[in-house]
């Protein structure tokens, strides 16, 4: 069965067509307070605006001509005129015996995210890039898309350079070194480029020997990459992402096409020397001085910005991958930098006007004081062991605890709850990284939502199988079963809009309405029919949470 709220809304348009001439849209909308039934629509108040009209006359109009009978219980008008819609127990049961599911839509979306530097240990600030660009690839690929992940790492441009030529200086190769000593020499070689200006020459040119292919400056890069893509791969394994090393395309894939891409811009008379750099003015980006903002494309040491890379990415990607769409998981730092971008693509053509590029824009992870989650002695928290401390604090949460692999549940648990954290605010607001409210089992968390699952599936073990809702008489039933109806359109919603909080909102809404139902309507205590209805809307509920989970990259525990 299509989902019940498309086909309501439909004929509520075909009604006002037939009534007053045009298919206005119902804006159908969940109601919201039980005695107002299951939907609501404003469309009769609309209608009477723009007729002069009456609305509750508009509204009686619009129920004569509505033919749904065979779906909703008889329309009641409320208020000024407002519609309101109560499904028929069968209708529920219905579409949640038969969810909607989606096939392939024949588009291509390329997501970037992630995005660590090479010779450096990822940290916090990384944490939601990869969360939410993982769930946004679970999401996009459960509607129908075909999804291509890209890891765009920074691993070309100054920092090799100053890298390299501090080892050359000190006596060393990079050979000797791990990530963590890679680390150590960046901050050297930091403060060396800034301390000395005659290094600091000394680094850009290599850069430019990097760039131009020098065997002794790529051999000790190269190094550097193999060792932080092994470090990376740990860390997306803890924390369960779906980022490989195959989608690890980084800065250094465009390298041999960045001299054409500044050639194409001068051609097309899009750049402008200044200063010795070669840039990009384009109309209405402007300083805070009333300056125009340049886009470098080119450096007045002959070296390429990132500004480059990213054009060349973007060429990539529409010419060679085919997109349809382009989603860049980013923080909101960036967004006058995609913005000039994304302009400049479009205006040299690379870009054409019928594929979107869409920064997803993310707030900053805090700490307890409200300031950006920093270490006791300042320095930037390391991702691998902001980890560990969840899962460790998960772990004392199961102390005592029978029948459950402590291990791999407090690994589920505490990830689970660290990615719950991010994913359901609103990803463009800052939040706190709170571990004690994280892996609470109330309220809105994910150990609630995966304990909410692991309930269902000990009550399911108990019982007899059954797949078939046949009754929902009490009206808890009647909620939790509506709420599973609206699984797809979440999704979908969120496919739509790239905000994954919306998910997170609607399992919670799924597992509170579930609470109600275990309050009020016994399932193992009930008999005949009802007890196998019961049964089967259970097991429905049991895959929506699992499924949502999943599309959230959240295990969902058996037992907890």
């Amino acid at each position: 069965m299509s989902a019940v709220l498309p086909v309501l809304a439909t004929r509520l348009s075909a009604a006002a067509e037939a009534a007053f001439g045009t298919p206005y849209d119902p804006e159908l909308r969940a109601a919201t307070k039980p005695e107002f039934g299951h939907y609501q629509s404003n469309l009769a108040l609309r209608i009477g605006n723009a007729l002069k009209l009456s609305p509750r006359d508009v509204a009686a109009r619009l129920i004569e001509k509505l033919q749904i009978d065979d779906l909703c219980e008889k329309p009641s008008i409320a208020g000024p005129g407002f519609i309101n819609l109560t499904l028929l127990p069968s209708t529920l049961a219905k579409a949640v015996n038969e969810p909607e599911s989606f096939t392939g839509n024949g588009q291509r979306v390329v997501v970037d995210y992630s995005q660590p530097n090479v010779a450096k240990q990822m940290h916090v600030g990384h944490l939601r890039s990869t969360v939410i660009g993982d769930a946004l690839c679970n999401v996009l690929t459960y509607v129908g898309y075909d999804v291509i992940r890209q890891n765009h790492v920074g691993d070309w441009g100054t920092q090799y350079g100053m890298m390299i030529e501090q080892l050359l200086e000190e006596g060393r190769t990079a050979e000797s070194l791990d990530l963590e000593g890679l680390q150590h020499l960046y901050e050297r070689a930091r403060k060396h480029f800034d301390a000395d200006g005659n290094f600091a020459d000394k680094a850009r040119l290599r850069v430019v020997k990097l760039q131009s292919g020098d065997p002794e400056t790529l051999a000790g890069w190269q190094h550097m990459v193999d060792v932080s893509l092994d470090d990376f791969e740990k860390v997306y394994a803890l924390l369960g992402s779906n980022l490989a090393r195959e989608d690890v395309v980084g800065e250094s894939a465009y390298n041999d096409d960045l001299p054409q891409i500044v050639a194409e811009l001068d051609h097309q008379g899009l750049l402008t020397e200044s200063d010795g750099a070669m840039c990009a003015f384009l109309p209405g980006f402007l300083g805070r001085d009333g300056s125009p903002l340049p886009v470098i494309v080119r450096k007045s040491d002959g070296g390429f910005g990132y500004s480059a890379t990213d054009l060349a990415a973007i060429r990539h990607r529409i010419s060679a991958l085919h997109a349809d769409r382009i989603v860049y998981v980013v923080d909101h730092r960036q967004a006058l930098h995609f913005d000039m971008i994304f302009t400049l693509a479009r205006t040299a053509g690379w870009l054409p006007e019928t594929v979107p590029a869409e920064h997803v824009e993310f707030g900053t992870v805090l700490g307890p004081n409200g300031k950006p989650f920093k270490t006791r002695a300042g320095g930037t928290v390391k991702l691998v062991e902001l980890l560990d401390s969840a899962v460790a604090r998960a772990d004392s949460l199961l102390e005592g605890r029978d029948g459950v692999d402590r291990t791999a549940t407090a690994r589920a648990v505490g990830i689970g709850a660290v990615k719950y954290a991010d994913l359901s605010s609103d990803r463009g607001n800052d939040y706190v990284f709170d571990l004690d409210r994280m892996v609470a089992m109330t309220g809105n968390t994910g150990p609630y939502l995966q304990y909410a699952h692991a309930r269902l599936t000990r009550l399911l073990s108990k019982a007899e199988a059954s797949t078939e809702v046949t009754e929902l008489k009490d009206p808890a039933e009647q909620r939790l079963a509506l709420l599973l109806t609206g699984f797809a359109a979440t999704a979908a919603q969120v496919a739509e809009t790239l905000q994954p909080h919306r998910l997170c909102t609607y399992l919670y809404d799924v597992a509170s309405a579930l609470s109600t139902f275990y309050e009020l309507c016994p399932v193992l205590g009930s008999e005949g029919t009802t007890r196998a209805s019961r049964i089967a809307l259970c097991t429905a509920t049991r895959t929506v949470l699992q499924d949502g989970l999943g599309l959230l990259g959240i295990e969902a525990p058996d037992a907890m």
